[in-house]
């Protein structure tokens, strides 16, 4: 049976951060080692790429969700060949109906992400969401739910 694990976290961090994080997530992985994983992201930049990374690499397989038909334009421009590496490389594809990359369409990516899954992983600070649709909000929806959280933060971090 598959395991089917959402990722929500944040954009941005410090590079000694992302590393920690990455190591969080491949050591949570490896805890899976026996289960056959398929990992939900919108390949954002930040904790989203980091978990992608990680199940591809650990022989899981990817689904992406994609907010919105803008979604990618709206992302760094030095982050499109990583977005599109993975994008490629994704076993199946949701496109949302949205047009423009909205905090709305992101929202509801998350939530699709959300209906597809058995658990979410957040990759989270554990203060509130600097907008509507970030992390706080992904971990809220998948409270509200009963989905199993799991918060992946490195001791003494900061964003």
């Amino acid at each position: 049976m598959t395991l089917r694990i959402a990722i929500s976290g944040h954009r941005g961090l410090p590079t000694a951060v992302e590393q920690q994080v990455d190591r969080l997530i491949r050591d949570a992985l490896a805890e899976l080692r026996d289960q056959d994983v398929t990992g939900l992201s919108c390949i954002a930049d930040g904790a989203d790429t980091l978990f992608a990374r990680a199940v591809l690499d650990t022989g899981g397989h990817l689904e992406v969700v994609v907010p919105a038909q803008k979604y990618r334009e709206g992302l760094p421009a030095e982050h499109w060949p990583a977005y599109d590496t993975l994008f490629n490389a994704a076993h199946l594809v949701h496109e949302m109906d949205f047009v423009e990359s909205t905090s709305e369409a992101h929202q509801a990516a998350s939530e699709r992400m959300l209906e597809l899954a058995e658990e979410l992983w957040a990759v989270w600070d554990g203060l509130p969401a600097r907008g509507f649709g970030g992390t706080a909000d992904v971990v809220a929806a998948a409270h509200h739910r009963g989905l199993p959280v799991r918060i992946f933060w490195p001791d003494g971090a900061t964003r």
